[in-house]
């Protein structure tokens, strides 16, 4: 599935995907038919003469006027979640609108403006907007589950209850193919959740980016010294804690020479192939080159609280000598204090 405008978002985990061939109406309808539609209607109970009935309420049918699509009206596809992805926030969904009830005014802002910045980036226009209501024009969205192209509009507001901060998101029209229909309120849970997901993913990857920042900017002053693990065994100890010095691995390394092949968070290993670099790599460090084969090692990464112990082992796993490791920590040490 793809939003028109440029608004891609294939990278969500909130599609359904379609395992099923057939057309867009088979896969949003059951495989059976429906000749359950054709089933006479029931008749009241015509008891015997001088017979006393006994009736089970375990199995009366209740009674009254229900509304609903029946046959080829009714969608299988299992319902859009609602990613958790904002922290603190709690989500009401009700009569297809989605609303994120936020713990302070700050949290409240900070989504409103991504979801600003999400309309801007895909350019999604705007029909009116004040400082606590948007409202958008229409927004296109493609799908395999489809028969047309659908367009909806939404609106988003904010406002305070409780003493909480609150943002709804709606859907507010509903467009199929040039054709303008009635809002149903399957699409408008389905594609309410889907645009509100928009928002969070946005949001989500701001956090990671400014996460990412400030671990760039906290490893650039880590001081790394040889010490021992709780064995008493040699190895590298990075004053920093486990998750800020993984957050830069991916540039540590390859600038010694480290070709990464495999990481591991959960485990703290990461595989990589080294190739000694040139005399002028060494030059401007400042430091003697690591007398290392070229062969693939294995780094391990122990998390320690405050710090985070660094060993190295070869191809059969066998710990490579401590002068290497002691070798190694003027390396790293240049490396994390390069980019200062």
């Amino acid at each position: 599935m793809k939003l028109s405008s440029q608004l891609v978002v294939s990278s969500l985990a909130v599609f359904v995907l379609s395992a099923c061939s057939g057309s867009a109406s088979q896969r949003r309808q059951a495989q059976d038919d429906f000749e359950y539609l054709n089933t006479p209607p029931m008749k009241e109970w015509q008891s015997l003469p001088g017979a006393e009935p006994k009736f089970y309420t375990n199995y009366v049918i209740p009674q009254g006027d229900f509304a609903g699509g029946i046959g080829n009206q009714v969608d299988i596809r299992p319902p859009q979640q609602i990613l958790e992805l904002i922290p603190g926030a709690r989500v009401d969904r009700s009569n297809g609108d989605v609303t994120l009830w936020l713990l302070d005014r700050d949290e409240a802002n900070k989504v409103w403006q991504t979801a600003e910045t999400l309309l801007d980036e895909r350019n999604i226009s705007v029909r009116e907007q004040n400082d606590s209501r948007i409202e958008t024009e229409w927004v296109t969205w493609v799908s395999e589950d489809e028969d047309a192209p659908l367009s909806a509009r939404y609106e988003l507001s904010r406002f305070e209850a409780n003493g909480r901060q609150a943002l709804k998101l709606s859907l507010i029209d509903w467009r199929q193919g040039s054709e303008q229909l009635p809002v149903s309120l399957t699409n408008k849970e389905r594609y309410s959740a889907l645009m509100s997901n928009l928002v969070a993913a946005r949001y989500d990857l701001d956090i990671r980016l400014e996460a990412e920042r400030k671990a760039s900017e906290l490893v650039k002053h880590i001081p790394i010294s040889m010490g021992t693990d709780r064995s008493g065994l040699p190895v590298i100890i990075a004053r920093a804690p486990y998750d800020v010095l993984w957050a830069r691995l991916p540039k540590l390394l390859p600038e010694m020479g480290f070709k990464i092949e495999e990481r591991n968070q959960s485990q703290g290993t990461v595989k990589a192939k080294y190739v000694e670099p040139n005399d002028e790599f060494w030059a401007e460090v400042g430091v003697k080159p690591i007398e290392l084969k070229s062969i693939t090692y294995t780094f391990l990464f122990g998390d320690l609280g405050n710090r985070t112990s660094i060993n190295v082992t070869d191809p059969e796993g066998k710990p490579v000598e401590e002068q290497l490791l002691k070798d190694m920590v003027p390396v790293l040490a240049a490396m994390a204090s390069k980019h200062q």
